[in-house]
């Protein structure tokens, strides 16, 4: 099988996407037509999310039609009547006689700091995003939920970096592939797994005296936090950050299953980005089975997280300066 390293080597799965480039907000929507089994693993304490309760293995509704990663905070969450719209004039939705309902859960992030805060993913957006849906590699970067994301924000806006949405595929044996897509907007820094190096953070060099010991680019958002300066800024801290994102395949499971999915793909979100799920973060991720075929939950778990891990350095590799912000390609 030949991959283009995207969520949509997952068959059934399509994406669209659509953004303001002058008001620096987008959103992305991750689309399966005949539906997929849904779950979702949300571990910031921060979270803005819409239709989450509904994953849950104890209740009905089996199936979702599309998810919804936006900006625009928790305005952003009306982009997903835009995505209902479009699933609805093509027929797609939970039958319940009457009608047709389209299953869209979804997740925002803050981008109200970069860009326009009068202007945020709306149901106009999100129908233009569902209806241009495609089986085509998403764009990276400054594209879609990405438009506006940054990370490394210990310090403020002044000194954090451009990070944008990233997405990434695995074929594991057995006709098996998992994909994942990642909207990275994290209060912390982006980590290499491999190498355990800082790629995109906190910026040192804005800091003046305020270096706290660091003698190179980035500040070190985990090392600063235990420190007096960074305790106080904690105090003040606002929640205006999240790690947001789906992740698919093409097994078989249930609801509980996928649940485990998404739960095992934080791990990949752990590992690349420091620290992860804190209380000015609002990191969830979904996850979307197509059910074609058997695979062993525990093994498509396990390549979710690295899968997820791969999204987030593409996010932040495949990002260009906007806003006044450098991103990675910059030094």
């Amino acid at each position: 099988m030949r991959l283009k390293n995207a969520i949509t080597d997952v068959p059934g799965i399509l994406v669209g996407q659509a953004q303001d480039d002058e008001a620096l907000t987008g959103c992305t929507v991750v689309l399966c037509e005949k539906g997929a089994v849904g779950g979702v693993d949300q571990r910031g304490g921060a979270p803005g999310t819409r239709e989450t309760d509904l994953l849950k293995p104890v209740n009905a509704v089996g199936k979702v039609h599309a998810v919804l990663l936006a900006g625009g905070s928790a305005f952003g969450l009306d982009a997903a009547s835009g995505v209902m719209r479009y699933l609805e004039g093509k027929g797609i939705g939970f039958n319940t006689r009457a009608a047709r309902v389209p299953i869209v859960p979804a997740a925002i992030l803050y981008d109200l700091a970069i860009g326009r805060a009068d202007v945020r993913p709306d149901l106009e957006m999100g129908y233009k995003a569902a209806a241009c849906a495609s089986a085509e590699a998403p764009a990276e970067g400054n594209a879609g939920a990405g438009t506006g994301a940054t990370v490394g924000k210990i310090f403020g806006m002044a000194s954090a970096m451009k990070s944008g949405i990233g997405t990434a595929s695995i074929a594991i044996g057995g006709g098996i592939v998992v994909g994942a897509i990642a909207a990275v907007n994290a209060f912390g820094d982006v980590m290499d797994p491999e190498t355990g190096q800082i790629i995109a953070g906190a910026r040192s060099t804005t800091l003046g005296s305020l270096k706290l010991g660091s003698t190179d680019y980035f500040a070190d958002t985990l090392a600063v936090m235990k420190t007096p300066t960074g305790r106080a800024i904690l105090k003040m801290a606002m929640s205006r950050n999240t790690v947001i994102g789906v992740v698919a395949t093409n097994a078989k499971y249930d609801k509980a299953q996928a649940t485990k999915m998404a739960q095992m793909a934080q791990d990949g979100l752990a590992r690349a980005i420091r620290p992860a799920h804190t209380m000015l973060d609002g990191d969830t991720i979904f996850a979307m089975a197509t059910g074609q075929r058997r695979a062993d939950v525990s093994i498509v778990g396990a390549y979710a997280a690295e899968a997820f891990a791969q999204a987030i350095l593409r996010a932040v590799r495949m990002a260009k300066p906007v806003g006044g912000l450098p991103a990675v390609g910059d030094w």
